[in-house]
Formats: C-alpha cells, structure tokens, sequence
C-alpha cells in the first residue's frame, strides 16, 4: 500500500501590503488537502507510515502537546489506515478539544509532565516505550527527523505543477513557518539552492531550529527570521486583528501559532524592502487551524 498525497491548490494572494511594494504572492493550500490529516504534516507522516507499514509495526508512537496538529493528524492516520497510536504529552492530563479528538480517534495518551518531556533528546528517552510497545514504529515530534524532511521535498513539486495556472514563468522564493524545521529543511534539500526558502520562526532562537535544519539539510539555500512574538504560542492583539484583516481580504483562514505569525513577519520584511518589486513569493499555508480552538 502506498500513502498518495492529495494535490494542494495553489491560489493568488492578494493583499495591499503587497501590491504596494509590487511583490506577488501565491499561497499553497496545505491546508485544504484533508480534513483530519492536515496540512504540512501528511508529508511528514508519509514516509513514516510506509516504513511502519515495511516493517509490520503494529502501531506507532510520537510525542507533542494538548493543542498538537501532529499528534491530531498522527491519531486520525492511525484510524484510517489501521495502526493503533500512542501519544507522549507535554505536561499533565488536560481536557482540550485536540485531546478530546486524539482520545475519539483511539489514541492512547501518556501524559510525561514536563521534566519527563524535557527528556526526549537525551540518549535512551525511547528505550522504555519501545519495551513497552515491542515493534512500534517511533516518530520524532512533530514528524521530524530525515523522514519528515524527505516527505516534505514533495510541497515543491506540488507548487511548480501549478505555476502555469498562474501564469508565472519561474518563482524567486518560499515563505513558511518554522516550528521544528522539518517541513524547510526539505523544501531546501528539494530545490538545491534554485530557489531561497525563508523559514519565519515560529519559536524563540534557543529551541534549535536552525541546527535542526542544518543537520537535514546544510547551511545553505534559506533564511530564518525571527517571528515568535515573545514566545511559542504567545497570542497578542496586533497579531489577531492583522489574522483577521488577511482572512477579510483572501478568504483564507490562519491560525495565529503558525501561519498567522509567518505572514505578519512577511508583511515586515517586505516593508523593510527585502524583495525587490517583481518578485514572486511562494507562501505555505502549513494548516494546523484545528489548533485554533486552543486560543479562539
């Protein structure tokens, strides 16, 4: 059995902040690609699911927190194509609607506090899972790791099939957000210096990103701008209401964790000038919006 990826549409993105500085911009539409695997994370799982389904795993397990599109997605991949699943959860038992659907998808939940989940870099932190759960497929969080990276070479050729529906001969450069890495570092192993891809870091600069990156994918071909706002997760005023100005004037619908702040970062470098009138921007729309119940 193969795991197909469904086709994500690439669509103008028309905003004023743009037209002004005469930049155009297309969004891929992870977001649109299924309702339950979501987003960047059906590249991520897709290669993870192919060795799990190689090596006869009866399961699979991964780790991630109470508002986690990976684990959500992870959880409803198990229950289509038949694994069971376990998640390792940040923190201590909590009820959020992401739980409440990981928990009716069938997914056992481990809740490590967090101490326990500090632990999951360090050398040995699978050992008792995998003893608990002999021949389960492990998964890194958030899908990472060569695997996650190599699924996620795929979001290009999905982008260039479309660029004639646009009318666009080429494009100059990719915009996304960056939470572990994964989904940039193989946006640059797949256009090998071609195209610059710009990672918008949805994190603070001490959670490893950009060694992540360097690790799957050398230090050449992108770009990291800082985009956390203070801090993951953190949600303030300015951010909502610029979320809620894009989505008046596209129709399309981001989350504040990821997508929302790699635009508004956009927005800044593009009023400081970084992209020459004339350039064509490719912005990934990585999904996660079932995480918005967690702050909506």
């Amino acid at each position: 059995m193969t795991f197909e990826l469904p086709q994500a549409p690439l669509q103008s993105l028309n905003l004023p902040w743009l037209q002004a500085a005469g930049v155009e911009a297309a969004v891929l539409r992870l977001d649109l690609i299924d309702p339950l695997i979501s987003g960047n994370k059906w590249f991520k799982l897709r290669h993870h699911l192919d060795r799990a389904r190689q090596s006869g795993a009866p399961g699979l397990i991964s780790l991630g927190g109470n508002h986690s599109n990976h684990l959500h997605a992870l959880a409803a991949a198990g229950k289509r194509f038949g694994f069971a699943t376990v998640g390792l959860l940040r923190g201590h038992a909590q009820d959020t609607p992401t739980v409440r659907d990981l928990q009716a998808l069938g997914m056992e939940l481990h809740w490590l506090g967090y101490g326990g989940y500090r632990e999951r870099h360090q050398a040995g932190f699978w050992e008792p899972w995998q003893a608990r759960f002999p021949g389960w497929h492990c998964i890194p969080e958030g899908g990472g790791g060569p695997a996650g990276a190599q699924g996620c070479a795929l979001i290009v050729e999905q982008a260039r099939a479309q660029l004639a529906a646009l009318a666009w001969p080429d494009y100059h450069a990719w915009w996304l957000a960056a939470g572990t890495g994964t989904t940039l570092a193989g946006l640059v192993l797949a256009e090998r210096g071609a195209h610059t891809v710009h990672g918008a870091l949805a994190v603070p600069a001490n959670h490893g990103v950009a060694q992540t990156v360097e690790v799957l994918a050398g230090s050449a071909g992108y770009q990291l701008h800082a985009a956390c706002r203070g801090g993951f997760a953190k949600v303030d005023d300015e951010l909502m209401a610029f979320i809620a100005d894009c989505e008046g004037h596209t129709g399309v619908p981001f989350e504040a964790l990821y997508t929302g702040k790699a635009l508004l970062a956009l927005r800044e470098q593009v009023e400081a000038g970084l992209f020459a009138a004339g350039t064509r921007l490719i912005f990934v729309h990585t999904g996660g919006l079932q995480g918005r119940r967690g702050y909506l």
